[in-house]
């Protein structure tokens, strides 16, 4: 009787471990999708902050950096799901007619446009392509992630302090800099959750910008590039 009750029950659980492989294996190529997927966003904008960073590349230097790296993380993928699929990497095509297009074309949309569900007004908006580069592509790529982002300011002018009620700020960020660039920007945080502007916050920080949780005019989280070169 023992001996059966021991194989009934190691049966059972040979028979849970076999089920539990495919599951496992589902997570594993799922999880592993995600980073290939999530890898050319990293190279671009890791890799152009911290060129930028490290004082030896102008703004657009860097941000050729990046563009390069992810070219080459793309090219990567795209060269792996060929080979996969047909037994061929076919590197040179990858890069030439998918990877490259495909960078140039995201960087274009980055730098130039901003979608209205993401600008607090169409002032905040027009104001979009004097903000740093960096910052746009920040920006931008954020709003894949979270499509309910909303840029509340941007350029300042003193006068517009006054407006506000609050004192002249004369080392503001928001006011055009040297490079002729704006260097900051607001983000609502209103009705946006504990969380949700948590990790908001925490993905700018990674990127190496300061993140400030200002509550002059209304609760808001100021990033500022303190990248300079």
């Amino acid at each position: 009787m023992t001996d059966y009750a021991t194989i009934d029950i190691d049966a059972l659980i040979e028979g849970r471990t076999v089920q539990a492989r495919p599951v496992r294996r589902f997570l594993r190529r799922a999880a592993l999708l995600l980073v290939l997927l999530v890898l050319p966003f990293v190279a671009l904008l890791e890799g152009s902050t911290l060129l930028y960073a490290s004082g030896r590349a102008s703004t657009w230097v860097a941000l050729l950096g990046g563009a390069l790296l992810a070219l080459l993380a793309v090219t990567a993928l795209g060269a792996w799901a060929s080979r996969a699929l047909t037994g061929r990497a076919r590197v040179r095509f990858v890069a030439s007619w998918v990877a490259l297009p495909l960078i140039a074309v995201y960087l274009g949309h980055s730098l130039l446009f901003l979608s209205a569900v993401n600008a607090k007004s169409e002032d905040v908006r027009a104001y979009y392509t004097a903000l740093h580069p960096l910052l746009r592509v920040a920006v931008s790529t954020l709003v894949l992630l979270d499509d309910g982002v909303v840029v509340t300011d941007m350029a300042r002018t003193p006068a517009d302090y006054g407006r506000m009620g609050l004192p002249t700020a004369d080392w503001s960020m928001h006011y055009r800099q040297a490079d002729g660039w704006v260097h900051a920007l607001d983000l609502r945080t209103i009705g946006r959750g504990p969380v949700r502007n948590w990790l908001t916050g925490a993905y700018f920080r990674l990127l190496g910008f300061r993140v400030l949780r200002h509550v002059g005019t209304a609760d808001h989280l100021h990033v500022s590039l303190l990248l300079a070169p």
